[in-house]
């Protein structure tokens, strides 16, 4: 593992356990600094810095433009989903967004049932998908890294996961769109969010479900962490609802150290980012992972716990099929 991201892990400090039913949250902690300032979506839509349009008329699925008047560097977060156009999307991988820019970003969909347009450009739709979809899109963005294809998922893949997350949730959606699950489970999600709120200094978290720890997300910046804690508290809450169990091993710090151990042993390679900086990516047996890094910063880190299906021997065949987004 680079020695940016070892000495990272190393500064991570776990506060405190935070329970909740089923979900458990450790506030994370960091001892670096912060980094360089940037802009979040929300935000730099709010304030009219960027625009998100399909890539023409036509549209292309895998990918979308995005004009930035913005100063400052805009971070798109990895799995944050954008409504509107001809369909909703999520961002592949974290963005680092230069100032006064404009470009392509790889994209996945996550609403097959559309493709025509609701608007002229996308919105922020508040929801960051869930920690299993992203799961399975980091493990298929990092094969399609190594093979060399850039930042494409296996959109197949993309929309099983999500017709999972409607089958286990008990949900459903005329244009099977992802974000139709959120908004029919947004009474129960409530009580999640009220119950992890973001402390003073935290920049990330690290969460277990079911007794067993699911992922971590880790935000260079202490503001934008507690903009964006939220959502991520919804994007591990959603599935939280979905495995709900009557009985289950305790939470514990000692198991969210053994998940900080596993992540540790990831073997990891770098990439260009698609905006500035590099990208790491990691694999481990049974753990995935992705950091954005600027100027010596990691700006963005997530580390996710693989299902059985997902797991290293049964990852066969992705790298042998060629990668398409379909409308």
């Amino acid at each position: 593992m680079d020695p940016i991201i070892v000495n990272y892990l190393s500064g991570m400090r776990l506060e405190g356990l935070q329970v909740f039913k089923n979900m458990a949250v450790v506030p994370l902690f960091i001892s670096h600094n912060g980094g360089p300032e940037y802009r979040l979506l929300r935000e730099a839509l709010d304030k009219s810095l960027i625009t998100i349009t399909e890539v023409d008329q036509s549209g292309s699925v895998p990918e979308v433009k995005v004009v930035s008047t913005s100063q400052q560097p805009i971070l798109l977060l990895d799995g944050e989903e954008l409504i509107g156009a001809k369909q909703n999307r999520i961002l592949n991988t974290s963005i680092l967004l230069k100032g006064n820019s404009e470009m392509l970003i790889p994209v996945s969909c996550t609403e097959q049932g559309r493709w025509r347009y609701t608007s002229a450009t996308f919105s922020d739709s508040d929801v960051v998908m869930s920690r299993r979809s992203r799961a399975t899109k980091t493990l298929t963005v990092t094969g399609s890294l190594r093979a060399g294809r850039g930042y494409l998922s296996d959109q197949g893949q993309v929309w099983s996961a999500i017709d999972r997350l409607h089958a286990a949730s008990g949900t459903t959606s005329l244009t099977l769109a992802m974000r139709d699950v959120f908004t029919t489970k947004a009474e129960e999600l409530e009580p999640y969010k009220g119950a992890f709120e973001s402390l003073p200094h935290q920049r990330g978290s690290l969460v277990l479900i079911n007794g067993e720890p699911v992922g971590l997300d880790v935000i260079s910046r202490e503001g934008a962490y507690a903009a964006l804690h939220p959502k991520l508290v919804k994007s591990y809450a959603i599935e939280a609802l979905a495995v709900s169990k009557n009985e289950f091993d305790a939470p514990s710090l000692d198991k969210a150290r053994a998940f900080l151990g596993e992540i540790r042993e990831c073997e990891g390679i770098r990439f260009p980012s698609v905006g500035l900086g590099y990208d790491y990516r990691f694999e481990g047996p049974s753990v995935v992972g992705s950091a954005l890094v600027f100027e010596r910063s990691v700006i963005h880190l997530a580390f996710f716990r693989l299902g059985r299906s997902e797991r290293a021997d049964d990852r066969t065949g992705y790298l042998d099929r060629r990668v398409l987004g379909r409308g």
